[in-house]
Order: structure tokens, then C-alpha cells, then sequence
């Protein structure tokens, strides 16, 4: 979408494309709320710093959108399709890797009560798979930080990959 038309668009509509980014309903109505944006890169470095600001609750609520690394997203959504294209590694990782994957997700889930999240787009599943593993001995406080900046690399990532000045 053009930065021009997503700066004119309805609320509605501008609502449904920054929720593909992150479902965190507050941010995503402050990112809509602050249009219209002068260029990409300002429409960025606003949903950047709001991104900062992000609590658990948040994480919570957009982690209920999120598939698990390695599992086919459900529905057929832009957010679907944008998930399966940042973890394209995993289709067509081994089955030992898809397999690992798989159990690092359980423990992880275990130990901490939610889905592992990871920025996947450029790492391979080999990469992933050390991730979730290193980060399994964080303490909750730095694994909640760092799931928060997952999260917002992502939304940023989302964001740049679909607005165009």
C-alpha cells in the first residue's frame, strides 16, 4: 500500500493493516491515530517508540495471534500469509530440525507460559532452534524483554514490507 493511501484511508481499513504488524490493540491505535505520516520511515520510527513502550500484557495479547515456530499459521489472512512467509526456513527444514523445533517449542512453553516468539524472517531453522534453546535460560523479566523486541522487529519489519512512499 502506498504511504499516501494508507494516510487517506478509513480507520477501519488503516486499523486492519497496522494490526497485521502487531495485534496490540492500544498501539495499534496509536499508530492509526497519528496519521497522517510524511514518509515510511516516520511512520516507523513512530510505531518504533511505541513499540518501546510495550508491557507483558501487550506481548500476551499479540502472542494470541501468533503460530509457533515450525506450525502452519491458521487461517488464510494477511497475517497468516505474513507469518508464513517470515518462517519460509522452517518448510523446508529437516524433519530432525522440524522435530527439535517442536520440543524446544513445548519446553519453552512450559517454562514460560507462552508461545516462543522470534523474529524467523533471514534466520534459518538451525538459527531459530539455538534461539530457543539460548533463551530458555533467561529468567522471566529478560525473556518477557526480550520477546517485547521480537515482537516489535517484527512489527517493524511488517510495517516497511508493506507501506511504500
Amino acid at each position: 500500500m502506498r504511504l499516501d493511501e494508507f494516510n487517506a484511508t478509513d480507520r477501519e481499513t488503516a486499523t486492519a493493516t497496522v494490526a497485521v504488524w502487531a495485534a496490540v490493540p492500544t498501539w495499534v491505535d496509536a499508530v492509526v491515530a497519528a496519521r497522517p505520516y510524511a514518509s515510511v520511515g516516520e511512520a516507523a520510527a513512530r510505531a518504533d517508540a511505541l513499540a518501546r513502550r510495550w508491557s507483558d500484557a501487550d506481548l500476551d495479547a499479540a502472542l494470541a495471534h501468533h503460530p509457533r515456530i515450525g506450525q502452519k499459521p491458521a487461517g488464510s489472512g494477511a497475517e497468516a500469509a505474513a507469518s508464513t512467509r517470515e518462517q519460509a526456513a522452517m518448510a523446508t527444514a529437516s524433519v530432525s530440525a522440524t522435530d527439535a523445533m517442536a520440543q524446544a517449542n513445548a519446553d519453552y512453553e512450559a517454562r514460560f507460559g507462552r508461545v516462543f516468539l522470534i523474529r524467523a524472517a533471514g534466520r534459518s531453522a538451525e538459527e531459530m532452534l539455538a534461539e530457543v534453546r539460548r533463551r530458555l535460560g533467561n529468567d522471566d523479566a529478560a525473556e518477557a524483554a526480550e520477546a517485547r523486541d521480537q515482537l516489535r522487529q517484527i512489527a517493524l519489519l511488517r510495517l516497511r514490507s508493506s507501506l511504500e512512499d
